[in-house]
């Protein structure tokens, strides 16, 4: 797949034993920076979206890009402390220990229709964690959305598992 040939792999990042799978490389690209915004637009233009939500931070690049594209409002959810407004947080486990993300209290409006987007599915514990800070504000969340799903790590089974739905345009196996 023309996407999946622009993504590098670096061993041993950022610890010994992991394939890091790095997205810069594409997205530096004009043609496969085209290819992802083009697939992603071909999926949701005709959807039913208000608002794309991106993660901290790739999915700023990918959300944002695509928020315009189809021109909809972006919402960032930021780590713990970046967000200057009244936020609602969320805190999810790690691999050691866990980690904050937030959302401004206002961002999302009773009954929106929400995108949340990232450039990578792992474990799915930052998404899972998007998912429900939409959901506290009452958002109803129509997919999510990733460049790259490592299956392996299992956090699509997450996802599926938590009543959510997912796309990924590519597919590595192993971590």
């Amino acid at each position: 797949m023309p996407i999946k040939s622009r993504i590098r792999t670096v061993p041993d990042w950022p610890k010994k034993g992991v394939m890091f799978r790095d997205i810069t490389t594409l997205i530096k690209d004009p043609i496969g920076w085209k290819l992802v915004l083009d697939d992603f637009l071909k999926r949701y233009k005709d959807r039913d979206i208000d608002v794309v939500v991106g993660i901290d931070s790739r999915g700023f690049i990918i959300g944002g890009a695509l928020a315009y594209l189809m021109g909809k409002g972006f919402v960032p959810v930021r780590k713990k402390g970046k967000l200057p407004a009244e936020t609602v947080s969320e805190t999810y486990e790690l691999e050691y220990g866990t980690d904050t993300i937030e959302i401004h209290k206002d961002a999302i409006e009773n009954g929106q229709k929400v995108l949340i987007v990232d450039d990578l599915l792992a474990t799915g514990g930052t998404s899972l964690a998007a998912a429900k800070l939409v959901k506290k504000l009452g958002g109803e969340i129509v997919e999510l959305a990733f460049i790259v799903n490592l299956p392996d790590l299992k956090g699509g089974e997450k996802l599926k598992s938590a009543g959510l739905k997912y796309y990924a345009q590519a597919e590595f196996e192993g971590d």
